[in-house]
């Protein structure tokens, strides 16, 4: 697809601190936009960001412009949920040379209350090698830990030990939609579907408004936090902390909440300010 010159179709790749984001992520290998380099970026990024939505809990808005991702993700040393995960992410494969396009995913896991929005931001990535498409998902917190494929169907596959399963059906008026599954401690479960019309900045932005406003979104009214790692996926839900293992097997702990800054530094490496941690254990946050 061939795009304007239009900044607003673009992800701003000329502003990023290539030296500082490669850093943050620790890349230090081959800076061509191969499909080699590809598969570094995406498990260097999944295994190193986690996945976090706090700045909402401590009363905090969710910027998307990219010197703002920067700053928190990169200078701070903090995470994001998926709108700032791919937006960072996106700026760098862009910055790199490889073509770049967003998607949205529509979330069908945990939705007990019906269908959900289209809220979960996904890329399209092309690479110097071949005409192949991967899709890259480095901001739903658990992986995968590589880019997959966007061909046809292809059942079940592995990315280190996790495993998944994609497939391809006909939406509304025939047209495709692709389905994850992924197997976890329920089995396998539906992950999300996304058709390939592609997104833009403008449409993250909107999404990102919802999410991190709405009243009918789960980020606003608890913490939630996860690292995703080859052997063990870390979550944070509230005050309850889940282990889970590429078996599906797993252990949940409940935490006081005096205990959540000790294990979001520790385990899910977010390290608060000294204010944010207070406040973040008064559990304020609780009464919503």
């Amino acid at each position: 697809m061939s795009k304007p010159n239009d900044p607003a179709y673009h992800w701003n790749g000329e502003e990023l601190d290539l030296d500082a984001y490669l850093a943050r992520i620790g890349f230090d290998g081959d800076r061509s936009p191969s499909l080699a380099t590809l598969r570094a970026l995406v498990y260097a990024h999944t295994t190193t960001i986690p996945f976090e939505n706090l700045e909402i809990i401590l009363g905090r808005s969710i910027p998307l412009d990219l010197e703002s991702l920067q700053n928190k993700m990169i200078r701070q040393r903090r995470g994001g949920y998926c709108y700032e995960n791919v937006g960072l992410f996106a700026a760098a494969l862009e910055r790199l040379g490889f073509g770049v396009t967003g998607l949205s995913g529509r979330v069908s896991f945990g939705a007990a209350g019906g269908l959900r929005p289209a809220t979960h931001a996904l890329l399209r990535v092309t690479t110097s090698d071949d005409d192949r498409v991967w899709l890259c998902d480095v901001g739903f917190g658990s992986g995968p830990l590589e880019p997959y494929e966007l061909g046809e169907s292809h059942g079940e596959f592995a990315l280190g030990e996790w495993r998944f399963r994609l497939e391809r059906t006909s939406g509304e008026l025939d047209t495709d939609v692709w389905v994850l599954h992924q197997f976890g401690r329920e089995g396998w479960i539906d992950r999300y579907t996304f058709p390939p019309q592609p997104q833009y900045r403008i449409d993250f932005a909107v999404g990102n408004h919802f999410v991190s406003t709405s009243p009918h979104s789960p980020f606003v009214t608890r913490p939630f936090a996860q690292r995703f790692l080859p052997d063990v996926h870390h979550i944070l839900d509230g005050t309850t902390w889940t282990v889970e293992r590429p078996d599906g097997s797993s252990r949940d702990r409940e935490l006081e909440l005096a205990e959540l800054p000790k294990i979001l530094s520790e385990v899910f490496d977010i390290d608060l300010t000294d204010a944010d941690a207070v406040t973040l254990a008064k559990g304020a946050w609780l009464a919503k």
